[in-house]
């Protein structure tokens, strides 16, 4: 789904932003549910039902991880759309992005693997000079990212998403309410 033909239906479908929880909270398109895309399974049933209602889209940052939502969705038998060029495209557009009340955002999750895997490359380069063979460090690090590349995951991202600041500060009864929500 393009940003054109997300723009006049947007009250009359379901958006779920797949980011991670201090991603959403940077900004999200107004309207969307966050079900971070690890937690995706616990939403089947509750997409499922708002699929029987009506249109469902699928946002992240950029594409990739909406991607793998949708893929992931179609196997457990719920049609979904994903939205080209995610919520970046939104804002790129000049379309306005919700922020929750005093919610801090993070860095998007591609800006943070980006960080976390030149430091490693780096710390490895440079930690070869007094530890010979830590240089094989950065040769890992470029490894797994040619390896993210090809098989269109990313472990870096994953495991980042599992830090505390990309977590949610919500409970068990916040994710009960968003699911509520999407079942209707």
């Amino acid at each position: 789904m393009t940003i054109d033909e997300l723009h006049p239906r947007l009250g009359r479908l379901t958006v779920v932003d797949v980011r991670s929880p201090g991603e959403y909270a940077a900004g999200h398109i107004p309207g969307a549910h966050n079900v971070p895309l690890d937690l995706l399974h616990l939403a089947v049933p509750a997409l499922r039902a708002a699929a029987g209602r009506g249109a469902v889209t699928v946002v992240c940052a950029s594409g990739n991880r909406s991607a793998t939502a949708c893929d992931r969705l179609a196997a457990a038998g719920v049609a979904a759309a994903m939205l080209v060029g995610g919520t970046a495209a939104w804002a790129a557009e000049g379309h306005p992005l919700d922020r929750p009340t005093g919610a801090r955002g993070t860095w998007a999750m591609d800006r943070q693997v980006r960080l976390a895997a030149g430091s490693l490359v780096l710390a490895g380069l440079l930690a070869d000079r007094v530890l010979p063979g830590a240089r094989w460090l950065s040769a890992a690090v470029g490894g797994g990212l040619a390896f993210s590349a090809v098989s269109n995951t990313c472990a870096m991202g994953n495991l980042l998403g599992r830090l505390p600041h990309n977590r949610p500060r919500s409970t068990a009864a916040d994710l009960r309410g968003t699911l509520a929500a999407l079942q209707g």
